[in-house]
């Protein structure tokens, strides 16, 4: 039997954190007397992030007053009180090695349920001013969890906390956080943990794909490994001039020996020397038949695009460019099913090449092309898809002009009469490819099977974070820069010097406003998962699971040679 130490709630308000504002509600004070719990919430609770915290699955933190004592030793602190580690109910007897993800509990009138885990996340590493603490509390087995509110009522420090029923295969937190986080999973433990009902559905999905995943890791993204490390030369074969302000230009090896083939819908990074000074970095998606033993590049003209302005004005047949391997994660995947490719200007790259591939196989499935452009003249490969669709035993293709029938809606892609069960290809401006992904949800498409590429940088994951001023380009950090190795930021388009006084790359990037993505910033949650283009890094705090190979967790590396990243 446990025992409730102290109610704790705050709420939610801005705290000064590396000179930006976080709207947080991580300090919670103890309060005296009985305390109303509801479905959603706590009177007199609030949180600030409600995509990471609180909702009915999240309704109470719950932590343990033997925990505190673990701590104050572990850290050397004599200053930690109940509601220092945000939680709402500070308890005893109720340790995360024994609680299992399900149980019921009886608290004074109310009755709650297990439903998760903590989540990892920084606040609690900027309340307790320690930034390693989302890391310690996963692998010290001592994350605490959250309650879901099957009956309201009130309760006060002090009422005796009774089990009334334990969880389903009888899971602990302990184990269901090590099986999110930690390497070596248990897969009988996988099995039975999506069998659990009590689970929140985050979790839930988050093993599902787990369990999908022939890894048996939903961060071992599927793909093939990369061709080659770092960059390597290659020679531009010929250039073709497909419209006024798009070129394509085809890449061959030294050797004249065919390239390794890439996935259909991958992109090639390549460094220019002669662009500027460091040779910048710029991606172009592969437009040409991946089995063609050379890649295909096709640029379009930008009137402020460096890179793009000098190739167009400057590259030639015989000319050096530099390339990292095809990379990246918007690709075709095999199946039987039907495909759609949509795509608006420049987008059509990558799905060219997808249309590429279905017309070297042959493919019997359903297809759809649908593209749209300003107007026919500045329609580009508007020959070469026609010759591809006419190719193929069941494609149809529709071209959408702009200018003259503006863009396709909702109504233009019911009138398609595409199948619920197809999967779809989306690439083009930001705007663009929002709408298609709603009308075509809307149409009863599932979401997981709509796909997209993004060209520049990928939308920032910052939670928590107060953003009221518009978002500054990226530039190099202000002060004193860096005499370390040339760190580049390839989707942003910046190479800045690394510097000591910065704790991780992550760090970096923000000082020089390149956009991130992170929630736990200690080497937990993976969120600031980056690609290595070329070079290497070296981990200034482990992380608990290593990524995938050519990746890197920012928000815990340094670098440790030059360094080329897709960020």
């Amino acid at each position: 039997m446990g025992k409730l130490v102290s109610v704790n709630v705050g709420l939610p308000r801005n705290v000064h954190w590396r000179e930006k504002a976080v709207y947080t509600g991580i300090w919670k004070t103890p309060v005296e007397g009985p305390v109303m719990v509801r479905r959603l919430n706590i009177d007199g609770d609030g949180q600030g992030d409600l995509g990471g915290h609180g909702g009915e699955q999240r309704a109470v933190m719950v932590y343990q007053a033997e925990s505190y004592d673990y701590w104050q030793k572990y850290l050397g602190r004599d200053d930690l009180v109940p509601g220092h580690f945000g939680e709402n109910f500070t308890v005893t007897g109720l340790p995360d090695d024994e609680v299992c993800i399900g149980d019921r509990y009886r608290i004074g009138e109310a009755e709650f349920e297990v439903t998760q885990p903590r989540v990892t996340c920084f606040r609690v590493g900027l309340r307790l001013n320690e930034p390693r603490m989302p890391n310690l509390l996963v692998s010290q087995r001592r994350p605490g969890f959250y309650f879901r509110v099957i009956t309201e009522g009130q309760v006060r420090a002090g009422d005796e906390i009774v089990r009334t029923r334990r969880g389903r295969h009888e899971l602990s937190v302990a184990d269901v956080d090590a099986l999110l986080y930690l390497p070596n999973r248990d897969l009988d433990r996988l099995r039975k943990v999506v069998d659990v009902p009590a689970l929140s559905p985050g979790w839930q999905q988050s093993f599902r794909e787990m369990l999908d995943s022939r890894q048996g890791s939903a961060r071992q993204l599927p793909g093939a490994p990369r061709a080659w490390d770092g960059f390597r030369p290659l020679r531009v074969g010929a250039i073709r001039r497909e419209s006024p302000q798009v070129m394509s230009i085809r890449l061959e090896a030294d050797d004249h020996v065919a390239l390794p083939a890439p996935l259909p819908g991958q992109y090639l990074t390549v460094r220019v020397p002669g662009a500027g000074t460091p040779a910048p970095l710029r991606s172009y998606s592969l437009s040409g038949d991946p089995a063609a033993g050379y890649y295909r590049i096709s640029v379009k003209r930008e009137s402020r695009g460096l890179v793009s302005r000098w190739l167009h004005d400057h590259v030639e047949p015989g000319s050096v460019v530099e390339a990292a391997a095809p990379r990246g994660d918007f690709y075709l995947t095999d199946g039987g099913g039907p495909v759609l490719l949509i795509s608006a200007g420049i987008g059509i790259t990558p799905v060219l090449a997808m249309l590429h591939a279905l017309g070297a196989a042959g493919s019997p499935r359903d297809i759809w092309w649908l593209h749209t452009a300003r107007d026919r003249e500045t329609q580009t490969f508007a020959t070469e898809v026609d010759t591809l669709i006419g190719s193929l035993p069941s494609a149809r293709q529709s071209v959408f002009y702009t200018q003259t029938q503006g863009r396709p809606d909702g109504a233009a892609i019911e009138a398609l009469g595409i199948p619920t069960d197809a999967t779809a290809y989306l690439c083009g401006p930001t705007q663009f490819m929002v709408d298609m992904r709603d009308a075509l949800a809307a149409g009863g498409l599932d979401p997981d099977r709509i796909h997209s590429e993004l060209f520049g940088a990928l939308p920032p994951i910052n939670p928590g974070i107060v953003d009221g001023a518009p978002r500054k380009p990226p530039h190099p950090p202000v002060g004193v820069q860096g005499f370390g190795p040339p760190i580049t930021f390839a989707r942003s388009g910046l190479t800045v010097n690394w510097s000591s006084r910065y704790g991780s790359i992550l760090e970096l990037a923000e000082a020089c406003d390149v956009p991130t993505r992170f929630s736990c910033r200690s080497g937990v949650c993976h969120v600031c998962v980056t690609g290595i283009v070329a070079g290497s890094t070296t981990y200034v705090q482990q992380p608990l699971e290593p990524p995938a190979q050519g990746t890197v967790l920012i928000c815990s590396a340094a670098p440790e040679t030059e360094l080329a990243l897709d960020l």
